[in-house]
């Protein structure tokens, strides 16, 4: 074995064989151990004898792609000191591409002997090497053809999360020997049913290769969601078919050619190995000290972040390092379009807290390749300060639970939400607009893989986790739920069809919002946990999408096909700047107005009630693109616009002018909305939602049309088709809006008859 080089970290194949590279700090000695085609015989242990500023090298000439092979590295163990090193312990490659075979749980994975009451101060000799996965050396020759990325902005971005094999493992049409995996979310059927759904990018759940945890394992569980990392550049072997990580990337083609974006759900803020009673599996062996961050002080206790165990210590130049190689594989290899992080904030961390400014997130910004693809921050972790939402910088997206509790709580009817669910809906502006940001930042979702779907949303008040055997102790209390009279399953058809109607309700605020819609894997189609809002550990029908639909659950992905749709072909709706409720265009007319039932504009008093179940969001016809017209044209000076100038003087400000959560003390401009007692006049193109969360219908005073338009009907969730009528409000200055219902109106020309 010749000395090889330092770089690329890895085990990087070429013409004459494969140049190994690991990074050390505190290591005394490394080994590479070389195994069988079986992966249980270890066949030679091979010295690396080179080092080049903490990064061990050595050049095996003549060895070939799939040669498997594992570290051991040897140098003190004193936990008290941070070290963890034991050389009797196989480990992965933090560079591993592919991995052969998996953990086989045992005592032997653990650096230190079990049973004693300081058992990880002591060291454990037996070998894990039989019960550990080998890495894989591979070929990254892949024939990528024409794939490009589709490149969706993020205003037109719709978000579908999912899980590869929960999305894909009881679908009908996958054949059975690709369900579950990379190649059935490919497969025609799978793809079909995306691309008429209409959303543009899938956020896989995790899919780098991840551990099992012990304590499930021996319970009969399984870690279904994969939230536990042992290899960053590793796609999860359990989900490939044909055992070659080409297979994932032919996914990734497919999807591409479809006009669907791929974003991963990543864990880069923990790993696998726990706090110092996990097990030694890579990074701890490798060079704990470096890797994690432990207790000043006390450098046998990891500082725990993530409530897992362990944190990753990005402060250190070559963990970060190993992130942003991760991420830049994942983007320049494997040809994905974006990161969703876990826990993002523990990735910001120094001494003192979170630091927008810190090396993690100006890493990211001036990187050439990463700096070009999206970028999703769950914007929380479990230490101090650790909730973080609207902290990111531009060009960051940041899941919002303000806006899914918003809008859980309104959509039942809460007192006092009504000016929360204005600042949620026009897409969070105070949480984003003061540092510059658009609505697009807040990736707004109702439910997601950690909680209840939104059919259990509808019908359950508790949880229901006992499956999960830690009696029903996991999962959160606060949901934000309501069952709608009736816990879980029931045959009273008016409570059902109530919860169809209030899932249509939810679904209509998610899609009609400012922001990025992110849909839940099989909400579009009634999917149900039975209750369990912790499904973490259920890899069975409880996690799996139900692909044996029922009538009213093939109306109800109709209705969200609809709702994509509308959401496409409104501009209006998917706007790069916050609403003010200024006056935009020739005709004056406010970009946003809130309307009472009496057609009214909505006043500062309005919002303060205790319950006000009901109002209107009327947008201008005059925002082209969804955006303000910066020139808009000046009108000819003609006798009637002189004559509009002078009835628009003969009204008080304050009778037509409103007052709501955005933009307030900016709304006294000049509007279009004339004060009168039929409503308020309005053009060709005018946009109305309606919104009634209270159970009585009310009927509501709409916005007068001049006499060539007419209300069109848009969605009105009261339906159980949810729009399917003569599409006109004939002859009408009301509507009729049925309890807990949601109504969309658009003014268009009268059909001519002759």
């Amino acid at each position: 074995m010749s000395a090889g080089r330092p770089s690329p970290l890895g085990a990087t194949l070429d013409a004459e064989g494969v140049n190994f590279a690991l990074f050390s700090a505190h290591a005394d000695r490394v080994e590479l151990c070389l195994f069988d085609s079986s992966g249980k015989h270890e066949l030679q242990r091979l010295e690396l004898r080179a080092r080049t500023n903490d990064i061990w090298h050595g050049y095996l000439p003549q060895a070939r792609a799939d040669l498997l092979y594992g570290y051991r590295v040897h140098g003190r163990y004193r936990p008290q000191e941070g070290h963890r090193f034991n050389a009797h312990k196989l480990l992965v490659d933090p560079y591993a591409k592919s991995l052969v075979g998996g953990i086989e749980w045992s005592d032997a994975h653990f650096g230190y002997r079990i049973g004693q009451n300081t058992a990880d101060l002591s060291l454990d000799r037996r070998d894990s090497a039989r019960v550990m996965p080998k890495c894989r050396v591979i070929d990254p020759a892949y024939n990528w053809e024409d794939d490009r990325p589709p490149g969706t902005p993020w205003k037109d971005t719709v978000i579908y999360e999912l899980h590869v094999k929960g999305f894909t493992i009881a679908h009908p049409g996958v054949p059975p020997e690709f369900r579950g995996t990379y190649a059935g979310l490919a497969s025609a059927p799978v793809i079909e049913h995306l691309k008429r759904l209409g959303v543009t990018a899938v956020e896989l759940l995790p899919v780098h290769a991840f551990a099992q945890d012990r304590h499930l394992v021996e319970r009969g569980l399984r870690n279904f969601w994969g939230y536990n990392s042992l290899a960053f550049l590793t796609p999860e072997p359990s989900y490939c078919a044909t055992g070659s990580i080409s297979e994932f990337k032919t996914m990734v083609k497919a999807l591409h050619a479809a006009g669907i974006e791929v974003i991963l759900d990543v864990v880069y803020n923990h790993t696998a190995e726990g706090n110092q009673m996990g097990p030694t599996l890579s990074l701890r062996g490798i060079d704990n000290a470096s890797y994690y961050r432990l207790v000043t002080g006390n450098a046998r206790y990891y500082m725990d972040y993530t409530g897992c165990g362990n944190t990753l210590d990005t402060s250190n130049s070559h963990v970060l390092e190993l992130i942003r190689d991760s991420l830049r594989y994942w983007v320049e290899d494997m040809h994905v379009d974006g990161f969703r992080f876990d826990l993002g904030v523990a990735l910001t961390r120094d001494m003192t807290g979170f630091e927008m400014r810190g090396a993690f997130l100006q890493e990211i910004a001036r990187d050439p390749v990463l700096s070009q693809v999206k970028m999703i921050a769950e914007p929380w972790d479990l230490g101090p300060g650790g909730y973080q939402l609207g902290g990111f910088p531009a060009g960051w997206g940041e899941w919002n639970d303000r806006y899914r509790d918003t809008m859980r709580s309104f959509g039942k009817g809460d007192a006092q939400t009504l000016g929360e669910f204005a600042t949620r809906f026009t897409g969070s502006s105070d949480l984003f607009e003061r540092s510059g940001r658009a609505p697009q930042s807040s990736i707004n979702f109702l439910t997601a893989h950690d909680g209840f779907t939104l059919h259990d949303l509808v019908s359950y008040n508790h949880k229901r986790n006992e499956a999960n055997l830690e009696n029903n102790r996991d999962g959160t209390d606060n949901n934000q739920s309501w069952n709608c009279g009736v816990e879980g399953q029931t045959e009273d058809e008016t409570i059902s069809a109530l919860r169809r109607c209030q899932k249509r309700n939810l679904l209509t605020m998610l899609f009609l919002s400012q922001g990025v819609p992110m849909l839940l894997a099989g909400d579009e189609m009634g999917r149900s946990q039975g209750g369990n809002n912790n499904a973490y550990c259920q890899d069975n029908a409880v996690s799996w999408v139900n692909w044996s639909l029922k009538a009213e659950d093939r109306q109800l992905q109709a209705f969200v096909r609809r709702l994509i749709r509308l959401r496409r072909a409104l501009p209006i709706l998917r706007r790069t700047a916050f609403f003010h409720g200024r006056a935009v265009g020739a005709s004056g007319a406010k970009d946003i107005a809130w309307l009472r039932a009496d057609g009214q504009e909505m006043k500062d008093e309005d919002w303060h009630q205790s319950n006000t179940p009901c109002l209107g969001i009327f947008f201008s016809p005059d925002l082209r693109n969804g955006e303000p017209d910066a020139n808009p044209p000046d009108p000819t000076p003609s006798f009637w616009s002189r004559l509009w100038s002078l009835m628009r003087g003969m009204f008080k400000p304050d009778a037509v002018a409103a007052s709501h959560p955005v933009g307030r003390g900016s709304l006294r401009s000049r509007v279009w909305l004339r004060h009168e007692n039929q409503g308020s006049a309005s053009g060709e193109g005018s946009f109305l939602i309606l919104v009634n969360v209270h159970h009585e219908t009310i009927a509501f005073v709409l916005p007068r049309l001049d006499d060539r338009l007419v209300w069109s009907m848009v969605i009105d969730t009261y339906l159980e088709d949810g729009w399917k009528s003569d599409g006109r409000v004939h002859n009408s200055s009301e509507y009729v809006l049925n309890g807990r219902s949601i109504v969309v109106l658009q003014a268009k020309a009268k059909r001519r008859t002759l």
